[in-house]
Parts: structure tokens; C-alpha cells; sequence
């Protein structure tokens, strides 16, 4: 089935890591709550992006998954980890 991404907002791409990245991901993810390598890189992401634009893209990028509380929860549990 073929998706046409300038109509699914939903619709995804491959993003290309090198594997030793992805390994050292996959230690950090095992304790942090997270439940796959790519939720934290999504979350990741988010976060970068937040602190280079403006509420209203921010929330776009969200879908409405993460609260502002639940996003601090998980900086605060992160930093709490040692990986911010």
C-alpha cells in the first residue's frame, strides 16, 4: 500500500544511524522509561526543535502525546539519569 506524505500527517520516514549510535541508544533507553530507540529519538528531536521554534510549531510536531508536564517529567527523569 502506497501512502502519499503530502497527505498523511502520520506518515514516516527512515532515518539512517550508524550502529554503534544506535547500540550506545539502546543502553540508555533500557532503564529510561522509554519503551523503543526511536521514541527517544523522536522525543530527542522534539526537544531540539523546541528550543528552535515557536509554541505553535512545537505543538504541531507533538500531536498532542506529551503534556508540557509529561515532557518535564521525562527531562527531569532524564537529567535524573545522567543524559541531559
Amino acid at each position: 500500500m502506497s501512502v502519499d506524505k503530502g497527505k498523511n500527517l502520520e506518515s514516516k520516514v527512515t532515518i539512517k544511524i550508524p550502529r554503534m549510535l544506535y547500540n550506545r541508544l539502546s543502553e540508555i533507553v533500557e532503564d529510561s522509561g522509554f519503551n523503543s530507540v526511536t521514541d527517544f529519538i523522536v522525543y530527542v528531536l522534539r526537544d531540539l526543535v523546541s528550543t528552535h521554534s515557536d509554541s505553535s510549531e512545537v505543538s504541531q510536531l507533538t500531536d498532542g502525546r506529551l503534556s508540557p508536564e509529561e515532557i518535564e517529567a521525562i527531562r527531569k527523569r532524564l537529567k535524573s539519569l545522567g543524559y541531559l
